[in-house]
């Protein structure tokens, strides 16, 4: 991304190394390789992934986009509910929710980035409005740092998790 950035401010050549399309000031809808069923891999394991943790039964599909950020995962999420919830329900619902802070006024600005999101261990939650597809349907808008919450800071909160539980002890030290 540095790269390319540099080479259009500069009028040189630019050369794609890692992704096959530029990602200099451009959004590449493929994160890994293709599966049969042209689902991506990365599509797939997000999918896997929310089964996994919520139910094995939910229905859902993802278009992972290689955007040019230096750090960040963002989701633009749209869920269908069993029961009637309001955008300000789960707005104090999420507000309340460990590790989410939500930023979402209705106004130029008033949500969350990934450029805002980076450093930071929480999962912005903004733009959270009733979607009108479905029944009982939200839309919503999240980020995080991928580098804390996506990797590091989940370790360390899944094992706190497990320690809590006591479903792990600590190694007794050697004398």
């Amino acid at each position: 991304l540095f790269s390319q950035t540099k080479a259009v401010y500069t009028n040189d050549e630019l050369i794609n190394k890692k992704f096959p399309k530029r990602i200099a000031f451009n959004v590449i809808p493929q994160i890994d390789v293709f599966m049969e069923d042209g689902f991506t891999k990365e599509e797939w394991k997000m999918m896997a992934e929310t089964k996994k943790i919520l139910d094995p039964k939910i229905k859902l599909t993802a278009t992972c986009v290689r955007v040019p950020v230096f750090v960040g995962h963002s989701e633009a999420v749209n869920v269908e509910f069993a029961n009637p919830i309001t955008a300000d329900e789960a707005r104090n619902i999420l507000r309340n929710a460990p590790g989410c802070l939500v930023i979402d006024k209705h106004e130029p600005g008033g949500y969350v980035t990934p450029y805002e999101a980076a450093g930071e261990d929480a999962t912005y939650i903004s733009r959270i409005r009733e979607d009108a597809t479905v029944e009982n349907g939200l839309a919503f808008w999240c980020v995080s740092d991928n580098l804390r919450k996506g990797a590091a800071l989940n370790a360390v909160q899944i094992a706190e998790v497990l320690i809590n539980r006591k479903l792990i002890t600590a190694k007794k030290k050697a004398a």
